[in-house]
Order: C-alpha cells, then structure tokens, then sequence
C-alpha cells in the first residue's frame, strides 16, 4: 500500500477496488448424497430403480431438449442414460432376488 492510500476511510467499509468475498463452501452435496445413501440402505433395490428411473427420464427429456454434454464424469448424455440403464437392470434383478429371499419356505 502506497503512502496516503486508503487514508481516512473508516474501517468496516465496502472497498470496490477489493471486490466481494467469495462465498462459503456450502457442502449441500454431501447431505443430499447422505440421504440418497440412506434411502437405499433402508429401502434398497427398489430405491436404486426408482432414482435410476428417474434419472434416466430427467436425462432423456434433456437430451430431447437439446444437452448433449452433461457434468457428470460420464460427459455424454448417451453414456449417462446407458450408465443409469445398467443400474436400473441390476436393481431390477437384484428386487427379484430381495423379494424372492422375503417369501416364505425361500430358506432366507
């Protein structure tokens, strides 16, 4: 800071030439992560088949409308929907196989 720069200025004063702070790092993610972790232990193959479902249909109306990059890691929406297909498939057989195992006389 030069001589006489920012002389007189009382403190707790908005500075332009500093700018504005960068807001807080706000860990929503992990939360909402949390929660679908818990749906899933709780309610298990049928809430991966519910959020896949809906994941695909929410990534196909997008690709209808026009994305055809996504920001998951996948990047290509058609990898995304093939991604979320095969995870609907495997909790589809893995239901049969949760509610096989809560029948009766099935050993389990």
């Amino acid at each position: 800071m030069t001589p006489g720069e920012g002389e007189g200025l009382p403190l707790n004063q908005y500075d332009q030439s500093v700018g504005d702070p960068a807001p807080p790092f706000d860990p929503l993610r992990l939360c909402v992560f949390t929660t679908v972790a818990l749906l899933a232990w709780v309610f298990g193959p049928v809430a991966v088949l519910a959020f896949a479902v809906i994941g695909i249909l929410g990534y196909a109306r997008a690709r209808r409308g026009g994305l055809l990059r996504s920001k998951c890691k996948l990047g290509d929406t058609r990898l995304v929907i093939a991604y979320l297909s095969l995870v609907a498939l495997a909790a589809a057989a893995a239901l049969v196989f949760w509610v096989l195992r809560l029948l009766p006389g099935s050993g389990g």
